[in-house]
């Protein structure tokens, strides 16, 4: 049933839009599977307009830099656990675990996924606000 009485000139000048929908992008075909979850895990958490066409290659990336840095982290804990420790290869890797997470970090923040870009700041915990554990 509708309102009785004449519609009021506000109502009348705002005139009814059709909802668009707006699709989450699709990973692109050359991701392996496992950069492709990673894909879908970062486009799921974030707004659907989040990701528009021009920044799909930057997440790509990222989503390669996060998996190469899995593998690397592997490679660190198997060289750890290993009798035939090798300083120069363990130095390897540490190096190779810096680059990939300099790498994430700076397209993170150039994507605006970070934690710092997503945090509003009068949510963050301001430093008087912290409890010192002798306070307690």
């Amino acid at each position: 049933m509708g309102a009785r009485g004449r519609k009021s000139a506000a109502s009348l000048a705002v005139a009814p839009r059709p909802i668009e929908v707006v699709q989450r992008p699709d990973a692109p075909y050359d991701l392996t599977d496992e950069q492709s979850e990673e894909w879908w895990a970062v486009v799921n958490r974030m707004p659907a307009d989040w990701f528009p066409r021009e920044t799909h290659g930057m997440l790509a990336q990222y989503c390669r830099h996060v998996v190469s840095a899995r593998r690397v982290a592997q490679l660190i804990d198997q060289e750890t656990a290993s009798e035939q420790f090798d300083v120069d290869r363990y130095d390897q890797l540490l190096r190779m675990q810096e680059r990939e997470g300099r790498a994430i970090s700076s397209l993170a923040t150039r994507m605006r996924i970070s934690q710092q870009a997503t945090v509003r700041a009068e949510q963050a915990r301001k430093p008087s606000q912290v409890r010192k554990p002798w306070e307690a």
